[in-house]
């Protein structure tokens, strides 16, 4: 019982809830760079080393966050501030995973992936960890950029190169973070306040946020149309994205007139379910509609005559 007990501790510092929707953007994205099928090698090595680091980042920043942690009710059972597990444990864990990830994706993937996916783990465990989570209330949506990268990833993985397309699956998931924390921060203002962590809340008031996640939500309706604008995706894609954006729109406009903090929990669990929904429709319609693979045509250079 104990040997299971620790193996579940260690599960539970890589948020295996975070990174499965990590993982899932960084396969659609795989599946996105090709007008085919991914070749089955690196849909495999690449989504195991996504896979790794996102691990390692996510126990990574529980080890750094372990005081914030211990004073916060959503996270103070977590295996390090409970003390079911100790730094020392987690630092050789943390570092394996993403020794892992790196050998993975640039031996059986290619560099340029490993070197991006290597700067999305300090950006995340470090940068927004240890800096910016602590300095400013915009942490969130400067940090964001980390966590919107699995899915240029996922496309770099295939192609091998930083294409311009995949750009606007870093948009969208750009613009989608902040509105989807602060959700979370309002619902959990005290617990920040407690802490000492400068969320927008905390530091500019209730009213305040739930007006900047407002707006946000105008600009992730828009930045999720863009796909359908540039030809990427197709009329499919189109009418979920306007169904999931509008359906976004109405909780934030919800929670912008009632203040209540139930209101900003269901817009922090619909955004999960959101991203989870845009993306399958991005995968779907790559296969079904017909316009979705004009961009490969559009994209692809002009022949020179001899």
């Amino acid at each position: 019982m104990r040997h299971s007990a620790t193996l579940g501790q260690y599960y539970q510092l890589t948020k295996p809830k975070v990174v499965a929707l990590i993982v899932f953007t960084a396969v659609v994205g795989m599946f996105l760079a090709t007008p085919a099928l991914p070749p089955p090698g690196v849909l495999l090595w690449g989504t195991l080393g996504i896979a790794l680091a996102a691990a390692s980042a996510a126990a990574f920043n529980q080890l750094l966050d372990q005081r914030i942690d211990a004073l916060m009710a959503r996270t103070q059972h977590r295996p390090l501030p409970s003390g079911q597990l100790k730094p020392e444990q987690v630092v050789p864990f943390a570092s394996f995973l993403a020794a892992a990830s790196m050998f993975v994706l640039t031996v059986f993937v290619n560099w340029l992936t490993a070197a991006l996916t290597f700067a999305s783990i300090i950006g995340y465990a470090l940068i927004y960890t240890v800096y910016l989570k602590r300095a400013t209330p915009q942490n969130i949506v400067i940090g964001g950029a980390a966590g919107a990268a699995p899915p240029v990833l996922g496309w770099t993985a295939v192609t091998g190169t930083l294409d311009p397309l995949s750009l606007l699956l870093f948009l969208i998931i750009f613009i989608w973070t902040p509105p989807h924390f602060w959700a979370l921060a309002l619902y959990r203002k005290e617990d920040y306040a407690a802490a000492g962590i400068p969320m927008l809340p905390v530091t500019h008031g209730e009213r305040y946020t739930r007006l900047q996640i407002l707006l946000y939500s105008l600009l992730l309706l828009a930045a999720s149309v863009l796909p359908w604008a540039l030809r990427m995706s197709g009329n499919f894609y189109l009418g979920g994205a306007l169904v999931l954006g509008f359906a976004f729109l109405y909780f934030a406009l919800r929670l912008f007139r009632s203040g209540d903090p139930l209101h900003a929990l269901e817009l922090f669990r619909y955004s999960v379910v959101y991203l989870f929904a845009l993306f399958a429709f991005l995968l779907a319609d790559h296969y079904l509609s017909p316009r979705s693979a004009a961009w490969i045509i559009a994209f692809e250079p002009i022949p020179r005559g001899d």
